[in-house]
């Protein structure tokens, strides 16, 4: 394996694996109130987009952290999306 491999890899693992605690805590919490859905919306396409890309090149680590980041987002937006609405404070 070559370093440019191992550095994609360790990318690609340290990139999906930071969403697990988000995915958990709203799971747990249920509380989606602080989150962005724009940017989760806007960023789940980014992914969806790299997916496509790896598979097009055939490029399995850009494949499989797109997959699986992409599942993670999307828990996170279902769970937003299902959350009731808070009243406006202020």
């Amino acid at each position: 394996m070559t370093i440019a491999a191992s550095i994609g890899i360790a990318a690609a693992f340290l990139t999906t694996v930071s969403f697990v605690p988000q995915v958990f805590r709203v799971m747990r919490t249920r509380d989606t109130h602080a989150i962005s859905l724009w940017m989760y919306l806007l960023f789940s396409t980014g992914l969806a987009l790299w997916l496509v890309y790896g598979l097009m090149l055939g490029l399995w680590p850009v494949i499989i952290a797109n997959s699986v980041t992409l599942l993670l987002s999307l828990i996170v937006i279902c769970f937003k999306v299902r959350s009731p609405k808070r009243p406006a404070q202020g």
